[in-house]
C-alpha cells in the first residue's frame, strides 16, 4: 500500500481552492477530490506495517483546532517551477500534530522525513515552467485567504495510480478532541476579554 497522512478539507474550502485553478499553461490542476493538506507522506508499506501505522495514529491525542489557508506559491526544482500550492497560516497546533505523527512513526521504525515541514495544499503539478510565470501566478493570488475551518480529525489515505491520475481512498479517520478545543477557546476568551 502507498500511504500518506492528511487533513481532508471541507467542501466550502475546496470551493475557494478550485477558484484558483487556472491561468497557467501546461499545469495539471488537481481534481477537487485530490485536494488535501498532507501531514506526512509514508510511501509503500506492507500489511503488517500498515496495521502498526494505524495503531500509532489511533493513539494520538490533542484538541481539535481552527486553521486558515493563506496565500499561494510554488516549489522549484533545478531552477524550474514544478508545483503550485496554497499555503497555511503558521499555526502551532498543526505543527504539534505533525510532530506527534512524526514521532509515532519513527517509534515503529519508519525513517523521519528529512525535509522541513512546509504545510500546503498542492493545486497543480507542472512539467517545469520558468519561475517568472509561477511568480506571476503566486502574485495574482497573494491575498488569498480561506475562511477558518475546524480540523476535528485527520486521515490515513492510500494512493493508487490510474490512467486519469492518483485515486485517493481514506483508509481510516482519527478524531481530535472537540471538547478540548471548546475548553481552550473558553479559557482563551476569559483571559483575553474584548
Amino acid at each position: 500500500m502507498r500511504l500518506f497522512v492528511a487533513i481532508s478539507l471541507p467542501d466550502r474550502i475546496k470551493d475557494t481552492l478550485t477558484a484558483l485553478c487556472g491561468g497557467v499553461d501546461g499545469a495539471r490542476w488537481r481534481d477537487r477530490a485530490q485536494l488535501h493538506l498532507t501531514l506526512r507522506f509514508i510511501g509503500e508499506v506492507d500489511g503488517a506495517m500498515a496495521r502498526d501505522i494505524d495503531d500509532v495514529l489511533h493513539r494520538i491525542t490533542m484538541p481539535a483546532f481552527s486553521l486558515t489557508l493563506r496565500r499561494t506559491g510554488f516549489f522549484k526544482e533545478r531552477k524550474l517551477a514544478r508545483v503550485l500550492w496554497a499555503g497555511v497560516e503558521d499555526h502551532k497546533p498543526l505543527r504539534t500534530l505533525h510532530g506527534k505523527i512524526q514521532h509515532g512513526l519513527q517509534a515503529i521504525g519508519l525513517e523521519p522525513e528529512h525535509r522541513r515541514y512546509h504545510p500546503h495544499v498542492t493545486l497543480a503539478r507542472l512539467d517545469g515552467i520558468a519561475p517568472l510565470e509561477a511568480e506571476g501566478y503566486a502574485a495574482r493570488y497573494s491575498e488569498y485567504a480561506s475562511p477558518p475551518f475546524t480540523v476535528d480529525h485527520f486521515s490515513l489515505i492510500s494512493s493508487h495510480l490510474a490512467r486519469q491520475g492518483a485515486i485517493y481512498t481514506v483508509e481510516a479517520d482519527y478524531a481530535l478532541d472537540q471538547s478540548l478545543e471548546s475548553s481552550i477557546a473558553a479559557i482563551s476568551a476569559s483571559e483575553n476579554p474584548k
